[in-house]
Parts: C-alpha cells; structure tokens; sequence
C-alpha cells in the first residue's frame, strides 16, 4: 500500500513558521498541539499524539500510536511518546528552553477542543517537570487555517464538484413518495464513489452533522440542538437532525443542505427543490434569500468587516418582514449568515455580529441565507466562496436557483 505524505512538506514548514511567528508576535515560547485536525494542518499526520513547536528551532511529533505510519505521513521529526507519565521530562530534556524562567516556562495549547480530564493530566505533568503552565493559544491556530493555501483550494474545489456531481446524479431519483433517508443514501453513495472520506468535521463542542441534510416540509422546520437555521427530525433522539423516514410530498419545500469533504476539506451548499409549487410566501422567501446571497458577494471584498455582512441582512429581512422566521424561528434562530470552511465546516471567519475580524485574501467562506416557517419548511440557498483579491469567487458548481421537479 502506498502511504505517504499527503500535504507537500514545503507547505508544513510554511505553517509552523508562520506559527513561530505568531508565538513571537505574542510572546508565547511554545506551543503544544492535541487535537486530530490541528496535528494534521501542522504535521501533516493525524496519529495519536502532541505535537511540540518551540517559538524557534525544530518541531517535535510525539506519536503513542502508530509511530511507524507517522513516519511515513510527516516531514517532521517523530519521536515515540512512551509512559504518557514522563511526557513532561521528555519535553524538559529535548527543549532546555522549558527550564527557564519567566515565559519559557508558558506552554499555549488548543484549549477550546482539549479535553479537560486531558488538560489536567498533561497541566500535572508538565508543571511537575519544569513549573510549566498551559494557556489557551487556540485562537491563533484558528486565525491561521482562516486563509487557505492554493493547495488547500484545490481540496475545497474539488469537494465542491464531486457535490455537485453527487446531486447530479441523484435528482432523477428525488421524486414524490421517497422518503427522506432513503434518497440521502443515494446522494452519499454518489458521494462515496468520487472520494468523500464519509464524514464532516466540526469543531464545536457536542456539535455533529451528518453528510447531507436532506429534510422536507414540515419535518425540515422542527428545531434541534444543531446549531444551524434548519433541523430535521432526523432518526431518534439519538440522531435528533436530518433526514428522517418522512416521505417526500408535492407542493413543500425540500431542502438539500450536501457536503462533501475530499482528503479532509469540506464544501457546504444548499439547494432548495419543489415537486410542484411552493406556496407564495415560502416562494416570496426563497428568492429573498438569493437576493441577500447576491447582496452578500458583492460586498465580500478584503477589507470589510464580517459583521458588516450580517447586517446589512437583517436589514433586508427587516424591510421584507422576515426577520422572525431568518435562520431558523424564535428561540431557535442561529445567529449568523456565513461561516468559514476548511478542515472543519465552523471555521473562521463567522459572518455575525460581533465578529470585526475583516475578510482577507484566502478565506473560503460558506454563505446561507434560509428562512423556517414552522408547519411548513425551510427554504434557501448556501453558495461557498473563496476571497480573492478582487472579491468572492463562487467555488459551487450547482447551479443557483429553485429546483423545481416534475
């Protein structure tokens, strides 16, 4: 079997430097790496381990298991952790730099996704090595995977058209009767087939989503913990979203939310499709949505802030009086227009209030304005785009507009 390095090692070293340089931008020594996605960006591996990155010098992969496979899969020097118990010492001794005083004894990690029984043990050990102490440098790992590499844009690209392809090649089958699950099996065959890994990331603490979202009518409007505008009744309460065994029928809104994720990056899109007619206000609300996603590519351009994004829609559902059923209803509403994708599908940036961070050159961005109308459905529209230095480039090959089916 051929097992070899998937991310150019050019690349892996451009990323622990501009690490370094953001640990020296901050004054941070040393940076200690836990989480899968996070080893994978760095190293380019995602076996069982920590990955140490000093401000300067020689990275270090400290691999449990598989040592011999994360060889093969990295460019950067693996050694093998041993008794997780003297992982502290072994830091100590490869890195003097932790013996100092002051900030060489601050370690920042990945906080927002270590696990605290994780975080305890690894805060015990490496204080009883050297009186070092863990803070949280989570964000700038986050602000770093917010812009994208031409290689990772070739990911991210090519996810997009076997989605598109995938949906393609299922519509013929989307008919009136077939029911919610049995047609998404069919898309996530179509998608299986040309490369996706089979499932998608995410970041947020007990957030999960399935491949496709694929709900209709009334079933798509109820909510659910997921934090998104639409839900689904999905299969139980042990699956509480997407697709249920609800049968498809005339003259709803049907909901086709597909991701695809190719060597590990993601594209999000959304469709809304119709055997029949839509009722006028659902109809009135969809092509609203595409008018605030055309809003919004125009104005993604480097240098405007996020936030101003979602409010410039909340202003056009204002003057549509739409703005109690925009992202979802009530309680349940999702506060926000767009999210960053990559790696993991709730990347950064977040088009939502609050977020000032301005859009920059390699940020790929996923756009979904929708509208829940209890009782009835969900309908809009969710395009993924890269910013380019001359605004947003679409990188969704499904053609926009309603489906309407026979």
């Amino acid at each position: 079997m051929d097992i070899r390095q998937d991310i150019p090692a050019e690349l892996i070293r451009q990323r622990i430097g501009r690490l370094q340089q953001a640990m020296q931008t901050a004054n941070i020594n040393a940076f200690l790496i836990t989480q899968n996605v996070n080893l994978y960006y760095f190293s380019g591996s995602m076996q069982n381990g920590y990955l140490f990155v000093p401000r300067s010098g020689e990275a270090a992969f400290y691999v449990r298991r598989s040592v011999s496979r994360a060889k093969l899969e990295t460019p950067i020097r693996v050694k093998e952790l041993g008794s997780f118990r003297h992982f502290g010492q072994a830091l100590v001794k490869d890195y003097p730099l932790l013996t100092g005083e002051g900030e060489g004894r601050l370690i920042a990690a990945d906080l927002d996704v270590l696990p605290a029984q994780t975080y305890l043990k690894l805060a015990e050990l490496l204080s009883g090595a050297a009186s070092i102490r863990l803070i949280d440098g989570s964000e700038h790992i986050r602000r770093l995977r917010m812009i994208k590499s031409a290689w990772e844009l070739e990911r991210i690209d090519a996810a997009a058209k076997a989605a598109a392809e995938a949906l393609e090649a299922a519509l013929p089958e989307l008919r009136e009767g077939i029911r919610e699950l049995d047609w998404i099996a069919r898309v996530e065959y179509e998608l299986r087939v040309r490369g996706h890994i089979g499932m998608m990331r995410l970041r947020g603490y007990n957030q999960e989503i399935a491949t496709g979202m694929v709900i209709s009518g009334a079933a798509a409007a109820y909510p659910t913990y997921f934090d998104g505008p639409a839900g689904g009744l999905g299969l139980s309460a042990a699956s509480p979203q997407s697709a249920s065994r609800t049968a498809i029928a005339r003259n709803v809104p049907i909901l086709l939310d597909i991701g695809c994720c190719i060597d590990g990056y993601v594209i999000d899109q959304t469709r809304t499709a119709v055997i029949g007619t839509l009722p006028e206000p659902l109809l009135r609300a969809y092509e609203v949505s595409e008018s605030i996603l055309r809003d919004a590519e125009a104005g993604m351009q480097p240098g405007t802030p996020c936030s101003k994004l979602y409010e410039a829609a909340l202003e056009r559902c204002a003057a549509e009086r739409l703005t109690d059923h925009f992202m979802g209803f009530g309680a349940d509403q999702a506060r926000f227009l767009g999210h960053g994708v990559g790696l993991e599908i709730d990347e950064w940036p977040v088009l939502a209030k609050g977020f000032d961070l301005p859009l920059e050159q390699g940020m790929v961005i996923a756009v979904e304005p929708k509208f829940t109308f209890p009782g009835q459905g969900v309908v809009g529209i969710e395009n993924t785009y890269a910013i380019t230095e001359n605004g947003a480039r679409a990188i969704t090959y499904t053609p926009s507009g309603l489906i309407k089916l026979p």
